[in-house]
């Protein structure tokens, strides 16, 4: 099992950026694929980016795409979303997840879950 640890969240204004940190611990990173999800009060939780195990795929959900960015480095098992031209809709508490294998888009594929880092865009 993985532990993950989020950061980053805080209340910025809309147009700003914001890097959010997911540090990963208890077992080794390699071949592990990891994830950003986010879930706004009284919504779904929601894909946002993932990013494979060397770094070479990424996915992005349409709503954040050319936006947010997502990057992970395995020598530190931390793994990053650069949040650019931030909006109010963005406004929501973000989880890092990960899982063993290919990426997805799926939450109900990850098993490993942080607690979650809130992030709140004002207009």
């Amino acid at each position: 099992q993985v532990q993950l640890v989020e950061s980053g969240g805080r209340l910025v204004q809309a147009g700003d950026s914001l890097r959010l940190s997911c540090a990963a611990s208890g077992r080794t990173f390699t071949n592990w694929a990891m994830g950003w999800f986010r879930q706004a009060p009284g919504k779904e939780r929601e894909f946002v980016a993932v990013i494979s195990w060397a770094g070479s795929s990424t996915y992005y959900a349409d709503s954040v795409k050319g936006r947010f960015t997502i990057s992970r480095n395995n020598a530190r098992n931390t793994v990053y979303l650069q949040m650019n031209s931030l909006k109010p809709e963005d406004t929501a508490v973000y989880y890092c997840a990960a899982k063993f294998g290919v990426p997805s888009q799926a939450h109900q594929n990850f098993g490993s879950w942080g607690q979650g880092t809130q992030v709140t865009v004002s207009s």
